[in-house]
């Protein structure tokens, strides 16, 4: 069963610059994953502070094994410093 995910990621205020490239870094490592069905990375208009992530997993013990991955780790530990709170996580259901 597919596992859809929207994450959102907050940086600090004028650490937008600083968050993007850890992203996009997040964005080809997390490709790479055999579970990884999608994995699209946006950033609001409105606020260039709030990054979407957009996420569809093969499976809950993929996503499970992405969390565990050494990019994740390295991501929460270089961006300690310039994220805004935590990382807020919807776990969907696709209805059409």
């Amino acid at each position: 069963m597919n596992i859809y995910l929207t994450a959102i990621v907050k940086s600090k205020e004028g650490a937008s610059d600083a968050m993007k490239p850890l992203l996009q870094q997040l964005v080809v490592e997390s490709r790479k994953e055999n579970a990884c069905l999608q994995y699209d990375l946006h950033q609001d208009h409105g606020n260039r502070n709030v990054f979407i992530f957009h996420e569809i997993w093969e499976s809950h013990a993929g996503w499970d094994l992405h969390n565990a991955q050494p990019h994740i780790a390295r991501f929460i530990a270089d961006s300690a410093d310039i994220i805004e709170g935590t990382v807020q996580i919807y776990h969907t259901e696709k209805i059409s």
